[in-house]
């Protein structure tokens, strides 16, 4: 969540009456993730996120949106986007010569009765609820226990979501983007990248693989895109409150997912071994809701070794070839590095 595209408050102000989602009260741009332009704004009517899409097209949009929408509508806690009213209020129409009018003009506001995407500045935007609750960064049993629960349900739950579109940094990514960054590494990490991709394509070519249960995944599960309870001391409790940031979902194996997760969750940070506790609670939980089959025990070895590529794949791309943003926080690709090197070292086999 950086700040790639500056939206003032009259900007935004006159974005969010056209949606009908009433007067802009506060505006605070996000430091948090890497893709996108993000900000928290408040209004009279509620809490919400604004987001203008950096990457992602007009045509790639609406999987993502409506995968949330359908979620939502079935009873998983992810962000509901929200549609422009049906019927502009008179404040989202504002009269010409006035200071709002200049705003909407010069934010390029481009929003259309019921849909869910809309524009701004000339990007793709959309606005969604603010879930409650914060982050747990230090999770224990319980929280990986209910992350693993509501990791199943929302698997179950996309069954009948009827969109397609790829995972798009999946196995055809990795493949370009690997040769982009090797100048960026030492030989021996050289070494260790490209052996790591050159058996993940072979994975990827076997039966097992073909097996694995398929649907919409989140693939970005991380421990600062879910929300739990808080107390009023600050404290955090197990109940999971909600899951977010769904801009890089697709249809790929719910095998990866869940080895995202684990790859998150369930290790230690300092030195990316696998926490036993930790992934014992996250994949009792799954598999009360969604028990896995054959080839998925067979593949988590493989799919952890996949997750930690993603990632690190990805990170040494943002951290050596960055983008310009307003507010931008890198994160280290060194982590993932080691975490496939701990998948590699102690390789995760469930027990029959």
């Amino acid at each position: 969540m950086a700040v790639y595209t500056e939206v003032s408050f009259d900007e935004a102000a006159s974005f969010l009456q056209a949606l009908g989602l009433g007067e802009l009260q506060s505006i605070k741009g996000c430091a948090g993730g890497i893709e996108n332009t993000n900000y928290f704004v408040d209004t009279d009517q509620g809490q919400f996120v604004l987001t203008l899409f950096e990457r992602l097209t007009f045509e790639q949009l609406p999987f993502y949106l409506q995968l949330m929408k359908h979620l939502a509508e079935r009873g998983i806690p992810v962000p509901d986007p929200q549609a422009a009213a049906q019927t502009p209020t008179v404040a989202a129409r504002p009269r010409k010569g006035t200071a709002a009018a200049k705003a909407a003009a010069l934010a390029n506001v481009d929003v259309r009765p019921g849909n869910i995407l809309h524009s701004l500045k000339g990007k793709p935007a959309a606005v969604v609820n603010k879930l409650s609750g914060s982050s747990e960064l230090n999770p224990q049993p319980a929280h990986c226990a209910a992350v693993g629960d509501m990791l199943a349900r929302m698997h179950l739950a996309g069954r009948d979501f009827d969109m397609q579109q790829p995972n798009l940094r999946g196995l055809a990514w990795w493949n370009a983007t690997v040769p982009v960054v090797l100048p960026h590494l030492t030989p021996e990490q050289r070494t260790l990248i490209l052996g790591e991709l050159a058996f993940q394509n072979h994975v990827a070519a076997s039966s097992a693989y073909a097996a694995l249960p398929r649907g919409p995944i989140h693939a970005d599960l991380f421990r600062d895109n879910v929300m739990f309870d808080t107390d009023s001391a600050g404290g955090h409790s197990d109940q999971l409150t909600g899951f977010f940031d769904f801009y890089f979902a697709g249809c790929d194996s719910f095998l990866f997912d869940i080895a995202v997760c684990l790859n998150d969750w369930c290790i230690d940070l300092a030195t990316g071994a696998n926490d036993p506790d930790r992934a014992d609670a996250f994949l009792k939980a799954y598999q009360a809701m969604r028990p896995l089959t054959a080839p998925e025990r067979q593949l988590l070895p493989a799919m952890l070794r996949a997750g930690a590529l993603r990632f690190w794949t990805s990170r040494l791309w943002d951290f050596h070839l960055p983008r310009d943003a307003a507010v931008l926080k890198a994160h280290d690709p060194e982590h993932f590095e080691l975490v496939l090197r701990q998948c590699l070292l102690r390789p995760h086999n469930l027990s029959a």
